[in-house]
């Protein structure tokens, strides 16, 4: 049996540990906010914090990481200093999408987009979200002289892409087979594997061939509201084929 499920990023959650479960089926989701829950994000500008919360944002749930938008190839995590979208680590992500299955497959087209929550051709209305999938399992965002990124992604380059409600609608890649807390790559990646310092840069080097009966993508996101008001038609659809 398959199954898709959004889980999100406690702010004290560093490393392996476990994270929350969003339950989406029953209208809780991500919201994106000012300097606090509740607190607008100005127009034109990218919230300062994220929350679970429910579908119009108006009950108050965990607080999660936050990745806001600082250029086109960085980001400023939870308040900090820009730091390249490269050396962005897995758990400064705010959200983790993960697919499982009964038996153990491997995973290709995977897509995400942002769509109006009504009809996944239109985009999100009145607002714009920048989405990078970061892979780099290890915690630190740049060690032995190297970012940490898996040589195994789903796109070249590391840059945000822009889902534009003035555009036409596209999906966003993402990586084929990432494994069981994203730690498979390809058999190029020069990282080295296991434990490193304490910490796991990689487990398998299998690339797209990988089988497993979970995999998991951790995805940074950072919102900005094109006018004024709630933004409420605002939902994220994944999807997969598995072999």
């Amino acid at each position: 049996m398959a199954d898709i499920k959004f889980y999100a990023n406690e702010t004290s959650i560093a490393g392996g540990a476990d994270a929350t479960e969003i339950k989406h089926t029953s209208g809780s989701g991500l919201g994106f906010f000012g300097g606090g829950f509740g607190i607008s994000v100005p127009v034109g500008q990218y919230q300062d914090s994220t929350f679970v919360t429910n579908g119009d944002g108006t009950s108050s749930g965990i607080r999660v990481k936050n990745t806001k938008w600082s250029s086109a190839s960085g980001a400023s995590p939870n308040g900090g200093s820009e730091v390249g979208l490269s050396g962005v680590p897995n758990y400064y992500a705010p959200l983790n999408v993960r697919f499982t299955h009964t038996e153990a497959v491997r995973v290709q087209n995977c897509k995400l987009r942002i769509f109006d929550r009504n009809d996944i051709s239109k985009q999100a209305s009145g607002v714009t979200t920048k989405v990078f999938e970061s892979r780099h399992p290890h915690p630190v965002e740049a060690h032995n002289g190297q970012s940490g990124t898996l040589a195994l992604r789903g796109i070249t380059g590391y840059a945000w892409t822009e889902f534009d409600p003035t555009e036409s609608m596209s999906d966003l890649d993402f990586t084929p087979s990432p494994g069981m807390s994203g730690l498979n790559t390809s058999a190029a990646d020069t990282l080295p594997s296991g434990i490193e310092d304490g910490n796991v840069n990689w487990l398998t080097n299998e690339g797209v061939a990988h089988q497993t009966t979970r995999h998991d993508w951790y995805v940074a996101m950072s919102a900005s509201p094109d006018s004024i008001g709630s933004k409420t038609q605002y939902g994220l659809y994944f999807t997969l084929e598995y072999l």
